[in-house]
């Protein structure tokens, strides 16, 4: 029987962030599996989906759910153990927690408490995205999952559209064509681009292109999560004294999208870099 079966901790007190594969077995790290097997308690996501993992491993740690539906309130009963002493470890379905999953309120938690929080790094899926997608990495944004509602999508596709860096969403099988139309629509069907999906697993699909090339192969492929990297603008909208009054004095009297429209026809600036612009500023 290990320590952490007979409720004792083989590790250090504290709250471990622990990154679990998004795919392939072989990405869960020796330090990973170790420090799993050395807390008193690790907090999953979906404890099925983490039963299977830890089993497959003989890891016979406790678990506990912390999800999005229970995270404030489990959080205040970790909260409670950590400050008894206890070494608890955070995990989440797949990949690193906190990013696009459950965590943020316990970790907050943890470090105002004083206590110590420690990194378990390994796999996430849009790092990995990114690295084999083609396009720039020195500067990036991720934006996780964009709204579901169409227009609310469209409307922060619109805010991003005049941004330089990189952008790296997630989006789900039932959404990603309805995305891609939308994003080829806002940035343009010829932005450069890369969708993924499956990373690390045997069916691995990557597809890089125009953003209006990539909307057929993601409709073809209707099982599992996308990552979705876009190329940051090219140039930065011009930001021209001329715009920039042209659009101050009409967005005194007039709505931002109408003012936009009409300084865009004035000064034949791109529409959606002049409501970006006027976004910024109303900002």
């Amino acid at each position: 029987m290990s320590e952490s079966e007979s409720g004792r901790s083989a590790e250090r007190a504290g709250l471990y962030v622990v990154a679990t594969p998004i795919g392939n077995l072989g990405d869960f790290s020796v330090r990973a599996q170790e420090v799993l097997r050395g807390v008193e308690l690790i907090a999953a996501e979906d404890t099925r989906v983490s039963g299977r993992l830890l089993a497959h491993f003989g890891i016979r740690t406790p678990l506990i759910a912390l999800h999005e539906h229970n995270e404030r309130e489990r959080s205040e009963d970790l909260l409670a153990r950590l400050r008894e002493g206890a070494a608890i470890a955070l995990i989440s379905d797949a990949g690193t927690p906190l990013i696009s999953d459950p965590g943020l309120p316990l970790v907050r938690a943890a470090r105002a408490a004083g206590i110590a929080v420690y990194a378990v790094p390994g796999p996430c899926a849009f790092v990995a995205a990114l690295s084999v997608s083609g396009l720039p990495t020195d500067r990036f944004v991720f934006e996780g999952f964009l709204p579901s509602r169409a227009a609310a999508r469209r409307r922060r596709l619109t805010e991003l559209a005049a941004e330089p860096r990189t952008l790296i969403f997630y989006e789900a099988p039932h959404r990603i064509v309805d995305t891609l139309t939308d994003m080829a629509d806002v940035f343009g069907a010829t932005r450069e681009a890369a969708i993924s999906r499956e990373l690390t697993k045997l069916h691995e699909t990557v597809h890089a292109g125009p953003l209006g090339d990539l909307i057929a192969p993601a409709q073809a492929e209707t099982r599992g999560e996308w990552v979705v990297v876009v190329a940051g603008r090219a140039q930065p909208p011009s930001a021209s004294a001329d715009i920039e009054r042209t659009l101050e004095i009409l967005a005194a009297e007039l709505p931002l999208k109408q003012a936009a429209a009409l300084t865009a026809k004035l000064t034949g600036a791109a529409k959606n870099d002049v409501y970006a612009l006027g976004l910024r500023k109303k900002r």
